[in-house]
């Protein structure tokens, strides 16, 4: 909101400088955008009047005019404004004086005639962007006297940025009660002067929407001109708020909204049918609006009707149909209170954004419509005359908002604050904000304001004395917090560490989002309950992940798309499941490759990489651990079938999965390579085995080499889990070291070359004593996987 400091110096003028009153109201929440001079630097423009005119005997144009200035004699100045004429008061530029822009203006001569000075337009003052002649002063301006002064240009345009729950503070009063309160000084609301009611006829108002209307004030005024000039001192302080002029009528409720913050609204009372009705509207009712734009409504909206059609939607905007004019003679002036709740979103919903939408959206005072009704009325009588009628009154107390009485513990304020107040301080903050105090033997009951929406709970009325008390005088405290450390433990690796491995084998860390798009979820793992979001950012992020997945496809496709060929992505963060319908958080350990296996070189052949690469990256992390795992074959819907592997503890406990994205996804995301992934449980991944020390054999190991036939379905992990649990003592470990398939082996097997590394810690082993334990390994081989050594 936009304020002139004059104006707000008028309610309340405290002893302190612009910088000193911006950081007031800075520290006390209300965030000052800006600062800027209401009008551009210039000098020696006085007020002139017009005293004589004729025409330029060169110039069609142009006219020379005779204006006083205030000097002893008048000036001869040439003119080429259309509107110029004898008796016009008009700011005039005297030679020597500087325009904005740095534009000097001196003694002249315009087809030959001399001109000593210029009159000015409000473009050439710098008031405004476009004009269409002079500016025109009131008749009774004074001749001579410093424009700057009597337009009282030499002020500061203050630009508050309030949040949403300080509504109280959308009006020159309302900041205005704030300066009082924290410079302490006294203040009172404007009440308006008092006038005549000397029109005897009443418009009908019924409300049927009580809960959205709670109070509506309507009241008619006959007899006005609508074709009045605004005052110019309105018109300044209209523009000071970046408010346009529209004429008498408009600019009184503008002016009344800016001063008090109540929004009005005039129709033109011989436009409607019948009486005024507020109502919800009808399916499918249309209301052309005041800035040409026709909307269809429904049931949800809002309007002001006469018996005949919609003529306003309630609290954004009026409708052209009832439209103030210059041809109005007689105004229906409407003052309500709706309630947030009503209003709130429909201005957003047609596209809107009005300052009354915006006040009534955050919440207004329900007091304040009898007031405002009779200051903007007193105005329009003054300015446009007329003839003004009682006011219509239709009140719902039952749906009035309630503004009950909260307590406030001493004892609570000094723990929040650090500091004791006396409890004089308290009462006079309290009282000072408009609010009502009643003492008690340990705090206050306190009842705030109708303006303040924002004040609910005790944590609300401690604010305010922190607030307005000032956050700079409230002691600055260390916070001591006496805590045991954890304690670092062997059997747990830290996930910074996994992801150290990870970088140091190419990989970059990614953070994406929780939320995620419901088609790509749906085609990652379509099985899956998944959790919708009531209120989404886009559609783009309607759902929680229930895979890490998700937002790695998507960062690794944005990577290929700008050229990036080789991709290497891994993730920590947490995916969001439903288990027997309660959501469970698990925190995941994902990552991602496609592209080439090494980055480009001459010492390796390039090649792309493989499932077999992204598995010695797993078997790495696990290789950190000190455990062993198992991969299994199975079946995941975001994985090709040949190409994915489950992984395991050696009890069968699920860890993650591991495989090459799914051909059909790989086409419907868009990629144009392969793509890799694994994903892992981090607290299965992170469980250590602890190291212990065991005492190397003085006796020699043996190494025995076998070569077995098996069928091709046997997999490697089938052969070394057959051999280990055969419970040999003496085995140390087994080795892999060929696969043959061609000439030799049938067509279904395959050779699978071994090493088994034998040894005992007691003694040395015999010949006899390991041919005896490869017997009884082959016979095992034989029977469970059906094996045999090859010739």
């Amino acid at each position: 909101m936009q304020i002139s400091e004059a104006w707000l110096r008028e309610y309340v003028n405290p002893a302190i400088s612009t910088d000193e009153l911006v950081a007031q109201l800075t520290m006390a929440g209300l965030e000052v955008d800006s600062v800027t001079p209401a009008a551009a630097v210039f000098s020696g423009v006085v007020i002139g009047e017009v005293l004589a005119m004729e025409q330029h005997p060169d110039a069609d144009r142009l006219r020379v005019c005779r204006v006083a200035v205030g000097e002893t004699e008048p000036l001869q100045i040439v003119c080429g404004a259309a509107n110029v004429r004898v008796g016009l008061k008009i700011p005039a530029a005297l030679c020597g004086a500087v325009l904005p822009g740095d534009f000097k203006i001196k003694k002249s001569k315009l087809r030959g005639v001399e001109s000593f000075g210029m009159l000015c337009s409000e473009k050439e003052l710098g008031l405004v962007a476009e004009a269409y002649g002079l500016m025109e002063l009131p008749s009774d301006a004074p001749v001579g006297v410093d424009i700057r002064d009597y337009l009282s240009l030499n002020d500061m345009l203050i630009e508050v940025d309030l949040t949403p729950n300080r509504a109280d503070c959308l009006s020159v009063e309302g900041i205005a009660r704030e300066v009082a309160v924290l410079n302490q000084l006294d203040w009172s609301a404007l009440a308006a002067e008092s006038f005549e009611i000397t029109e005897t006829n009443t418009l009908g108002v019924a409300v049927e929407a009580t809960d959205a209307c709670p109070r509506y004030l309507g009241r008619l005024i006959t007899g006005v001109n609508a074709k009045a000039e605004t005052p110019l001192w309105m018109q300044e302080r209209l523009r000071r708020s970046g408010v346009r002029s529209l004429g008498p009528v408009v600019d009184v409720t503008n002016y009344v909204l800016l001063e008090l913050g109540q929004p009005l609204h005039a129709f033109d009372a011989d436009k409607l049918t019948g009486g005024i009705t507020v109502r919800w509207a009808k399916t499918d009712e249309e209301l052309a609006l005041l800035n040409g734009q026709t909307i269809k409504l429904d049931s949800e909206a809002l309007v002001i009707a006469d018996d005949q059609q919609a003529l306003a939607l309630a609290g954004v905007m009026g409708g052209s149909s009832s439209a103030v004019s210059d041809a109005t003679q007689n105004v229906f002036l409407e003052c309500a209170f709706f309630t947030p709740q009503s209003i709130a979103g429909k201005a957003r919903r047609f596209g809107l954004h009005t300052d009354s939408s915006h006040r009534f959206e955050r919440g207004v005072d329900a007091t304040l419509q009898e007031r405002a009704i009779a200051r903007a009325t007193q105005l329009i009588i003054d300015i446009a005359g007329g003839k003004a009628g009682n006011v219509t009154e239709v009140t719902t107390t039952a749906t009035l908002p309630q503004r009950l009485p909260i307590f406030i513990r001493k004892q609570r304020v000094a723990k929040i604050l650090g500091v004791a107040l006396d409890d004089a301080i308290i009462t006079d903050i309290f009282q000072r904000l408009g609010m009502t105090v009643v003492a008690q033997a340990d705090g206050w009951q306190v009842t705030p304001p109708g303006c303040r929406f924002d004040i609910a709970i005790e944590a609300d009325l401690i604010e305010e004395i922190a607030r307005i008390y000032g956050y700079n005088q409230l002691p600055s405290n260390s916070l001591l917090m006496r805590a045991d450390l954890g304690k670092a433990t062997e059997s747990l690796l830290d996930i910074s560490r996994a992801a150290d491995l990870l970088v140091d084998r190419g990989y970059q860390e990614a953070i994406t989002y929780s939320f995620v798009d419901e088609d790509i979820q749906k085609a990652v793992d379509p099985e899956a309950e998944v959790i919708r979001l009531k209120n989404p950012i886009s559609s783009e992020l309607a759902m929680m992940r229930t895979t890490l997945w998700c937002g790695l496809l998507k960062a690794a496709l944005y990577n290929t798309n700008r050229q990036q060929s080789r991709v290497r992505l891994f993730e920590t963060g947490l995916r969001f499941i439903k288990i027997d319908g309660v959501t469970h958080q698990q925190s995941r350990l994902a990552g991602l490759a496609l592209g080439s296996a090494y980055s480009e070189q001459w010492g390796e052949k390039s090649r792309k990489v493989d499932f077999f690469d992204i598995k010695a990256d797993v078997e790495a992390l696990f290789a950190l651990t000190g455990r062993e795992v198992r991969f299994a074959v199975a079946k995941n819907a975001a994985l090709h079938p040949g190409q994915s592997a489950e992984i395991l503890t050696l009890t069968g406990e699920s860890i993650g999965w591991l495989g090459m994205l799914h051909p059909t996804l790989e086409k419907q995301l868009g990629f144009d390579s392969q793509v890799f992934l694994f994903d892992l449980d981090q607290g299965l991944l992170l469980a250590k085995q602890v190291p212990r020390f065991k005492p190397l054999s003085k006796f020699p190991s043996v190494r025995r080499d076998l070569a077995l036939i098996v069928k091709e379905g046997v997999s490697a992990d089938d052969i070394t889990g057959c051999i280990k649990d055969s419970q040999e003592l003496t085995l140390q470990d087994v080795v892999i070291f060929d696969i043959y398939r061609g000439k030799g082996v049938e067509d279904g097997y395959k050779s699978v070359a071994l090493s088994l590394h034998l040894q005992n810690e007691l003694q040395t082993l015999t010949d006899s004593e390991i041919d005896a334990i490869l017997t009884r390994i082959l016979a095992r081989l034989t029977n469970d996987i059906n094996a045999k050594l090859r010739d």
